[in-house]
């Protein structure tokens, strides 16, 4: 698919930046934009440091934007500026329990950006996407493991119900247009880091992922693991998820890209997990054995909206995309520790370092004379349309505890 270009929405964060690796070394090229809400700007007008080590890692350049979905404007100019072929969607907020307690703010960014985007390419006249969903479509499972034919809807979380109304969207666009060929990935639990240690989950974000903050118990800066609920009905009573490399995520995306070249479907779902159930607990044991270290934790009550087990018959995505999850357990906890260790402060001091540096142009970076500078993006975050501040400031007044809400579920 050499030459093709991908327009990718939170191309800065966990899930796109390891997308972005993938899709470069497969031959696209990339545009991505990221409004920093998940993920680590720079400390000037350039490429944020998650895609400065993309592009390290690749050996390829990446053009990139300071973009929220919510600006219209600047996602038209996106695509004046650009001759987009298809676009991957992760651009998300995505906490469960922070979604409990603030559902507008969640179904403003999520739904709406989402409507803006699809409007945009329909502009433009493109009409294939790759959507970031998520297990949580399918609600408290009826059966084990989950395919593609569970019924959805019966979602327990307001981040689910986003993602569930957004693939009805997709179903009615596609009935009304058939020139629309989506495919929605609904993928279980990433973790993990690229194998380099280059790139990985910042842990300076409000994470609410379970490995970065294992990781960060590890190495001392968080005193032990809360896990919420150790009385359900499983073999030690934590939750069991099905934890997926986040590398064989990436691969899944570049897959489900090359079927929409290949095939028009209009829609099609799958599932992309290991098939394998992991409690909270023996996720615990498996890092402390990888890693040598000793995690503290403590055992709170059960929280709304919590599934008992969840995991993933990933077949369909076998047979259909060519695609399979391959690495392991072990594995997804060493690489994630390699990035930890090497980063133990994340992108962060990174940037800082960095901030003499000479700054991407010429389309490598956030472009100079392109949507934004640096100033304009101070100027809309003031103004509120930039949604960054709105988050955070929910996030720190008084709403702490929300951040680490999901820290024992990290359902996407």
């Amino acid at each position: 698919m050499s030459g093709r270009t991908v327009l990718v929405t939170g191309g800065a964060g966990y899930i796109g930046s390891h997308c972005t690796v993938e899709l470069l070394e497969a031959g696209y090229n990339v545009v991505a934009l990221d409004n920093f809400i998940n993920s680590v700007p720079g400390p000037g007008p350039g490429m944020p440091p998650s895609l400065e080590r993309v592009q390290q890692i690749t050996g390829r350049h990446i053009t990139f934007y300071v973009c929220d979905l919510l600006d219209k404007q600047g996602l038209q100019r996106i695509f004046q500026e650009h001759t987009i072929d298809c676009v991957i969607h992760f651009a998300a907020i995505k906490a469960v329990g922070e979604s409990m307690q603030f559902p507008l703010l969640y179904y403003k960014n999520n739904l709406i950006a989402t409507i803006n985007l699809l409007e945009v390419m329909e502009e433009h006249n493109v009409y294939q996407l790759v959507f970031s969903s998520s297990c949580t479509v399918y609600g408290n499972p009826e059966s084990l493991p989950i395919t593609e034919t569970h019924p959805t809807g019966d979602v327990t979380n307001v981040y689910g119900r986003t993602k569930h109304f957004i693939e009805g969207m997709l179903k009615d666009i596609s009935v009304a247009n058939k020139k629309w060929n989506f495919i929605a990935l609904r993928y279980f639990n990433p973790v993990g880091a690229h194998p380099s240690g280059l790139i990985g989950e910042d842990p300076t974000k409000a994470f609410t992922n379970i490995m970065p903050y294992m990781a960060q118990v590890a190495i001392g800066n968080k005193p032990h693991l809360t896990i919420f609920g150790g009385d359900y009905d499983t073999e030690d009573g934590t939750g069991v998820r099905d934890y997926i490399h986040v590398m064989d995520l990436a691969k899944g995306h570049v897959a489900a890209l090359d079927k929409l070249q290949k095939e028009h479907q209009r829609l099609k779902f799958y599932n992309l997990g290991t098939g394998n159930g992991v409690s909270v607990l023996q996720l615990l044991k498996t890092f402390e054995s990888v890693t040598k270290s000793k995690i503290p934790f403590k055992i709170c009550d059960r929280r709304e909206g919590d599934i008992v087990s969840m995991y993933a018959n990933a077949s369909l995505a076998e047979n259909e995309l060519g695609w399979k999850a391959k690495f392991t357990l072990p594995q997804m906890c060493a690489d994630f520790w390699r990035w930890q260790t090497l980063n133990p402060d994340g992108y962060r001091k990174c940037a800082e370092a960095n901030g003499s540096r000479k700054k991407s142009t010429n389309g490598h970076g956030l472009p100079m004379t392109e949507i934004y500078n640096r100033n304009e993006v101070e100027n809309t975050k003031q103004n509120g349309n930039f949604q960054q501040k709105n988050v955070e400031n929910l996030r720190q007044n008084g709403h702490a505890h929300s951040i680490f809400s999901n820290i024992t579920d990290n359902e996407h």
